[in-house]
Formats: C-alpha cells, structure tokens, sequence
C-alpha cells in the first residue's frame, strides 16, 4: 500500500540556470535519507535538476553530472550525503529493480537516493519518500514542478 505525500509544493522556471536553482533549493527541501521519484517526458529537465541537486550538496559540480540511462547508477559523495542517481527507463521488470541493490542504497541514514522513471515499479512508488514531477510549460525553457513529500 503506498503510503499519501503530506506537503506539497508547485515550481516554476523558466531557463536551464533556473533549473539548476531549483534542484538546490529542492536539496533543502528534501534532507537525507530519502527515496526520491523523479517523473517527466523525456527532455523534461530531470538530469537538470539532479545537476543542482548535486552542486548543493557538495557532490558534484553541474558539468560532472550526467544521465545514467546506460550505466543505470551514478554515486556521488556530498560534505554529509552520498547521492545515488539512477534511471530506470530500460529496465522493464521488477526482478530488475530488485538486482540493483536499491533499498540497500536507500537504507543508510546519509542516502539520499533519486530515481528517474521510478514510477514505471509499484515498489520504488511505495517506498518514495518524495516524487517530483516535471512538465515542460508554455516554452521550450519553461519547466514546472510539482514537489510532493512526506
């Protein structure tokens, strides 16, 4: 049974640097440990966010981080969080999700974990801590998120 988000927040930018901005102010938001689901089309601004995420916490610089659509996980060791960033997108079974070793990345108390395409797997949704959904807006450079955590 998945477990209801109990806030929420609505964002809005406009340009990739605006992005980036998000993704630390989000890093506030959302302290280790967490299991975070990122959610969006394609092009959405995912690895976007995560590169700001990252630069908050000390884990990387933006230029460092990249999509791990191929090599499914990319680690990371922040000033006080270890970030795991993952992307499910070729996976297809759960049997998959359960060989990547996710909820022992999850488990330590200085883990904060982010999935990209996570909401294709009932069990990375009933276990998320946050979910963060992104829609490209009016324009090309427009992103708008929705930010729900418990």
């Amino acid at each position: 049974m998945m477990r209801e988000f109990t806030r929420e927040k609505r964002l809005r930018t406009r340009s990739v640097n605006g992005t980036l901005a998000l993704g630390e102010m989000i890093a506030e938001l959302l302290p280790a440990p967490k299991l975070v689901v990122l959610r969006g089309d394609l092009g959405a601004g995912k690895t976007t966010l995560v590169k700001g995420i990252a630069a908050a916490l000390g884990a990387a610089s933006a230029e460092d981080v990249t999509s791990p659509t191929f090599t499914l996980v990319h680690e990371y060791q922040g000033r006080k969080v270890r970030l795991y960033h993952l992307d499910l997108y070729r996976l297809e079974h759960e049997r998959e999700v359960e060989g990547l070793g996710l909820w022992e990345m999850a488990d330590p108390p200085d883990a904060l974990v982010i999935v990209e395409w996570g909401d294709k797997f009932a069990s990375v949704m009933e276990r998320a801590d946050a979910e963060i959904a992104m829609t490209v807006g009016e324009n090309e450079t427009e992103r708008l998120l929705h930010v729900r955590w418990r």
